[in-house]
């Protein structure tokens, strides 16, 4: 009996000394059950994303320490863009967080108008909030439904894709393509809102916030989801400052940061609404600050959608833009410019430049060192996704193998932008 109650006692001391991650390294060998076991968890496996790898030590169940290992999905993003054009890399932001290609082509080519000392008219804003807004619900969506689905939710999983594919349909309308739109440039879009569009945006509008309540209703108070979530992965405020993360990560920690708010752009000052934030920091709170942004999105889009002003979309600049396609088509002066402006790119000024958006993530950056030209001499992208993810080591440690999957759904990663 004596040694069932040592045993037990070891047990108690282990899980109390892993309550501070900080402690987890230092552990005696004298406090642990018994040998620990290195587990391999990914990077085949459905809840990893396919492509991330975390080893994991485990005495019994419990996990002792966590190293995360990227790379997997890597492409040099960051290289392939100082070797092209800067309109001729919009595509390859669709394939960042390609859960948000939309808001990705906004971020990136709001970083090189900063360059170019260009801003957008009215109407070409307002685009763009609409864009980026679509994005952010259509990533939450994905992001709530298959970290449910991981818990055991599977309904919600085919709940949030209807209304995905409801989104899908409208990409499609305003850009011709589903998934990877590639919709933006430099100094614009490729083209103004289809006739129908404002009308379907509103259709959509109307319909979708009984969806998402009742996606609420199968999970907010569902004893098995609370149960996996709640007191479960818990970001202290402090660590989440100090990790850098943003996005649902910080705001689910309690810090009321917001890029739409602290450095506003495309007129974002204008607009009525909320950033909500948590209390706990746990995977609850990320989960309860996802379905509140989606309702404040929606209050995005319909003041977008019923004030938008009528004008231009695109900037007006005769020397770094393309002309209108119907007078190349009539001018020789404008089909040369045409040609110029393909071949050689914009004629970007030497400088360097840093612009961040609030993507569904959190910050996405782009940081532009140009020496002149039409090709950036130096680009790097600040993903949201990497940075988050620099916590993993420091939160696991304390929990259950069964906590992985539900703490790594509250991160909801992409790692498109990840491993860039």
């Amino acid at each position: 009996m004596s040694t069932i109650y040592e045993t037990s006692d070891a047990l108690g001391r282990t899980q109390e000394a892993l309550k501070d991650p900080a402690n987890a390294a230092h552990l005696p060998a004298s406090e642990l059950l018994g040998e620990t076991m290195s587990l391999n968890f990914g990077p085949s496996h459905p809840s990893t994303h396919g492509v991330f790898r975390i080893v994991l030590d485990l005495d019994g169940e419990m996990i002792v320490k966590a190293k995360p290992e990227v790379g997997y999905l890597h492409r040099g993003d960051e290289k392939i863009a100082e070797n092209m054009q800067y309109n001729q890399f919009v595509p390859y932001t669709d394939r960042l967080d390609y859960l948000a290609p939309l808001a990705n082509n906004v971020a990136y080519a709001l970083a090189v108008e900063k360059l170019m000392g260009w801003e957008l008219p009215p109407r070409g804003k307002a685009i763009r909030v609409i864009c980026c807004e679509l994005a952010r619900i259509s990533a939450h969506l994905l992001g709530i439904g298959a970290s449910s689905m991981d818990i055991g939710a599977i309904s919600v999983f085919l709940y949030t894709f209807t209304e995905r594919e409801k989104i899908y349909n409208l990409c499609e309308l305003l850009t011709g393509a589903r998934f990877t739109t590639s919709y933006t440039r430099v100094g614009g879009q490729v083209r103004d809102l289809p006739e129908k569009f404002p009308d379907q945006l509103r259709a959509f509008l109307d319909s979708f916030p009984i969806a998402l309540n009742e996606i609420t209703k199968l999970l907010t108070r569902n004893p098995i989801f609370i149960d996996r979530t709640r007191n479960v992965g818990i970001i202290s405020k402090e660590d989440a400052i100090a990790y850098g993360l943003t996005g649902p990560m910080l705001r689910g920690s309690g810090v009321d940061y917001d890029v739409r708010k602290a450095t506003p752009y495309l007129d974002y000052e204008k607009y009525d609404f909320d950033i909500p934030v948590g209390s706990v920091g746990d995977c609850f709170d990320r989960y309860l600050v996802r379905i509140e942004e989606m309702r404040q999105s929606l209050r995005i889009l319909r003041q977008a959608i019923d004030t938008i002003p009528e004008g231009p979309v695109n900037v007006v600049d005769g020397k770094s833009t393309l002309p209108p396609k119907e007078e190349v088509l009539q001018k020789m002066e404008q089909l040369i410019h045409h040609f110029i402006i393909t071949t050689e790119g914009i004629d970007a000024p030497a400088g360097e430049v840093y612009f961040s958006a609030e993507n569904p993530k959190g910050e996405l950056g782009f940081y532009i060192n140009s020496k002149g030209g039409g090709v950036p001499y130096r680009l790097h992208i600040r993903a949201p996704s990497f940075v988050n993810l620099s916590i993993v080591s420091k939160l696991l440690p304390g929990h259950m193998v069964g906590d992985v999957v539900t703490i790594l759904g509250s991160i909801d990663m992409v790692f498109g932008e990840c491993d860039r």
